[in-house]
């Protein structure tokens, strides 16, 4: 059975993705399954969140080699050779990074060139498209993970249609607002339109032992994140979130399914994996910590009322992780 490759993918910025597949990462450690996080967004705040600013020092100035996604795909880009083996960066035993890097900008252009080049059967253009989906294979088979998680920055560029193209399953994390309404306007048929022009370009591979990936992108659901709680209803979102929530179900079947609208509210609505709550001051805490919320102590500044909080956390996190499991069928093979 393959690794599912599960992208974390909104055209818009700000909703929480990154902090979402931090925690989702951190929480598949804790229940045993060996993971993988790759940090494709140029901004690298998925590094940043994992790493103490001391060692990203160390990967980004103080050597050389391909333990960054950029450094693994530069080979291709000086025209020196293909992708090197990725180096990937231990956080845990069980847990590990394929590093962001800010540098990887100016892999776009590549990407954007060689897209029509795939239609003419050039070979460059199509290790070109495939390189973080072959990262991605190279990483798992020396690392044998149970998931690989991958975060992505938010827009519908030549970067994230490569690394769509080498995705598996596609949750879209969502803000209870119009910005991200308006976001699945262009995200749904933008996966569609990316996962046709690949098959066409697929037939055309013109070697034989260049593996390429097969573009499932299979929308498994989406996740509404950082809504306020009612004020005497702390199970229920405050009512300047909830008619955007409202809204939420029948605009992702139209727009990412390409389906009909149903009755259905979000709390019958099987696309909604989770409604994760704004955390608030203990969001801060996490980052100073490099921590999780749900692992945060006193010793963190978590205190009172805020130490509930976490644990409350663990559990909308477990949650959330075993759904994405079971619909991604990601299994725990080994006892690593």
């Amino acid at each position: 059975m393959s690794i599912p490759i599960i992208a974390f993918f909104n055209n818009k910025g700000g909703v929480g993705k990154t902090s979402l597949v931090y925690h989702l990462a951190w929480m598949y450690h804790e229940l045993g399954l060996r993971v993988i996080a790759a940090d494709l967004d140029p901004q690298a705040n998925l590094t940043a969140a994992f790493l103490e600013e001391e060692r990203l020092e160390e990967i980004w100035l103080l050597n050389n080699q391909p333990n960054t996604i950029y450094r693994c795909v530069q080979p291709l880009v000086r025209g020196v050779g293909d992708i090197a083996t990725p180096q990937l960066e231990d956080v845990r035993p069980g847990l590990s990074l394929l590093v962001g890097d800010l540098f990887l900008s100016g892999f776009e252009g590549n990407l954007s060139t060689e897209w029509p080049g795939c239609m003419d059967r050039k070979e460059l253009s199509f290790r070109m498209t495939s390189a973080f989906w072959r990262l991605l294979q190279r990483s798992i088979a020396s690392y044998s993970p149970n998931v690989v998680l991958l975060d992505l920055g938010p827009n519908l560029g030549a970067i994230n249609r490569a690394a769509m193209i080498a995705s598996d399953y596609v949750v879209v994390p969502l803000s209870p607002d119009l910005f991200s309404l308006q976001g699945l306007q262009n995200l749904g048929p933008t996966l569609r339109r990316w996962r046709l022009e690949w098959h066409e370009r697929e037939k055309k591979n013109p070697s034989q032992d260049l593996k390429l990936p097969t573009a499932k992108m299979q929308p498994v659901g989406y996740v509404v994140l950082q809504h306020l709680q009612h004020s005497s209803r702390p199970d229920k979102p405050a009512k300047a979130y909830q008619r955007w929530i409202d809204r939420i179900p029948n605009t992702y079947r139209r727009t990412i399914l390409d389906m009909p609208e149903t009755e259905q509210g979000i709390a019958d609505d099987v696309y909604c994996l989770a409604l994760v709550k704004h955390y608030k001051s203990l969001m801060p805490l996490a980052q100073a910590a490099h921590k999780p919320i749900f692992q945060l102590t006193s010793a963190d500044g978590a205190v009172g009322g805020s130490i509930q909080a976490a644990q409350n956390a663990y559990q909308d996190f477990e949650q959330l992780a075993r759904k994405i499991a079971r619909n991604c069928k990601a299994y725990k093979k080994n006892k690593n």
